[in-house]
């Protein structure tokens, strides 16, 4: 599940996609607009700074802006920089891999389940760029939606049709 801290550093990374080039937010600008605890946010650039995704500058005009463009920062580093590896399970993560003291991890069902669940994640999250975030439309966001209402009503009507046929 994504944390707070990627959420809002995601949003935050938004924010400074949206500005003119060079420009330079102030943290508390983008605390504001964007509802984030300024403290929290305070931490969460610093992250972002020191995995190079944002540049600061201090004193009076100072604020934030990207260290790269848009196009050039991938949703997924962006995640796994706040919050680690993307995978559910450590036994399922391709960069932080950890085996469990409670299976084998070749065989177990658990983790070839959620090595499916990590890579399909990571299928969309690595393919996706700031840049794609921010200027995804209110249109698709619509649509996906709708998709996603759609689908739940065809699982909930086949799963009450199963129960009436006993399939």
């Amino acid at each position: 599940m994504l944390t707070h801290k990627a959420k809002y550093g995601l949003k935050a990374l938004v924010h400074l996609a949206g500005l003119d080039l060079g420009a330079l937010a102030p943290i508390s600008d983008i605390a504001s607009a964007n509802n984030i605890p300024k403290k929290f946010l305070d931490a969460i650039l610093l992250d972002l700074r020191k995995a190079g995704f944002v540049r600061s500058k201090m004193g009076p005009g100072g604020g934030y802006r990207l260290e790269r463009g848009a196009d050039d920062i991938v949703v997924g580093d962006i995640i796994r920089a706040l919050d680690g590896p993307l995978a559910p399970i450590a036994c399922a993560s391709r960069l932080a891999f950890q085996s469990c003291d409670d299976c084998d991890v070749a065989t177990c069902p658990v983790r070839l389940s959620m090595l499916r669940v990590r890579d399909a994640m990571a299928a969309v999250l690595d393919t996706m760029t700031l840049a794609d975030m921010s200027t995804a439309s209110r249109r698709d966001v619509a649509r996906t939606c709708e998709t996603t209402e759609v689908a739940a009503t065809r699982r909930g009507r086949k799963l009450a049709m199963d129960r009436v046929t006993g399939g």
